[in-house]
C-alpha cells in the first residue's frame, strides 16, 4: 500500500502543529463527539479518541474540558460534516472534509480557493473511488512490542497492515473497523498517540517540484480555513 498521504510529512505536520489552527480543529472534533455520544469519554469511544488526539498535540486540559462543556451548553453550536471534492493545479485531486455551522460560507470559501488557482469543485462522489478510506492508528514502538505477534492478535479486529517508521507503529484497517481496532488496542493496554480516519489515494501521481509549489498554494489555503478539518490529495 502506498503512503502518498504521508507526502511531505514534515511540511504537513508543521502546518498542522500551528496551535492557532490545530487547537480550534481539535476542540471542534471534541465538541461534535461529545454532542453526538455524550460527555463521558468512558462511554463514548469517539470522544475518547478525540481527547486522545488532542492530548497528543499538547492541547491544555482546560481547553479539552471547555470543548466538552460547549457540547451540552444551551448555546451549543450545531456543526454539519460536509465533504467537497475538486481538481487543483495540474489535475491534482483534492478531497476536503469540513465541519461547519454555515455551509453557505464554507462552500463559497472552498470554491474560491480552487478557482483562484485555476481549479474547481467536481460533483460530490466523483472522487470517492480514487481514495480508500482507512482507519489509521499511530502507536509508539516499545522494546517489548513484537510486531509480528501484534499483527496476528489484531487480524480478527480488522487489521489490514502494520508497519514501523522511525519509532512509530502505524496500524491500518478499513474505516468500518475503526471501532473494533480501537477496542482491541485498548484491551491490550496499548495507548495510541493518534487515531483517525484517512483517505488514501489508490492511484497516486508524481508531480514536478514546480508543479508541487503551485499545488501547495491551494493546500495551504484550505488548511488555513477554520471550517476545514482535513485535506487529502493524490500526490505520490
Amino acid at each position: 500500500m502506498g503512503r502518498a498521504f504521508e507526502y511531505r510529512r514534515a511540511a504537513k505536520e508543521k502546518r498542522w502543529d500551528k496551535m492557532s489552527r490545530v487547537f480550534p480543529r481539535l476542540a471542534k472534533a471534541i465538541t461534535m463527539a461529545a454532542k453526538e455520544g455524550g460527555p463521558d469519554p468512558d462511554m463514548n469511544a469517539a470522544l475518547r479518541t478525540a481527547i486522545q488526539n488532542a492530548k497528543a498535540q499538547n492541547m491544555p486540559k482546560d481547553n479539552i474540558e471547555s470543548a466538552i462543556k460547549r457540547a451540552s451548553g444551551k448555546d451549543a453550536e450545531n456543526f454539519d460534516e460536509i465533504n467537497y471534492e475538486g481538481k487543483g493545479p495540474h489535475g491534482v485531486l483534492v478531497f476536503v472534509e469540513c465541519a461547519t455551522d454555515n455551509s453557505t460560507r464554507t462552500v463559497a470559501n472552498v470554491k474560491s480557493y480552487f478557482n483562484k488557482v485555476g481549479g474547481g469543485l467536481v460533483p460530490t462522489g466523483s472522487l470517492e473511488f480514487m481514495f480508500d478510506r482507512k482507519a489509521v492508528f499511530e502507536v509508539e514502538k516499545t522494546d517489548e512490542m513484537d510486531l509480528e505477534e501484534l499483527e496476528l492478535e489484531l487480524i480478527d479486529a480488522g487489521l489490514e497492515e502494520i508497519e514501523e517508521n522511525e519509532g512509530t507503529v502505524y496500524i491500518y484497517g478499513d474505516y468500518t473497523n475503526f471501532g473494533t481496532l480501537s477496542t482491541a488496542l485498548e484491551e491490550k493496554g496499548i495507548e495510541t498517540t493518534k487515531a483517525s480516519l484517512k483517505r488514501i489515494p489508490n492511484a497516486p501521481v508524481e508531480f514536478t517540484d514546480e508543479q508541487l509549489e503551485e499545488i501547495e498554494k491551494l493546500l495551504d489555503k484550505l488548511d488555513e480555513d477554520d471550517d476545514v478539518q482535513a485535506v487529502y490529495n493524490n500526490i505520490a
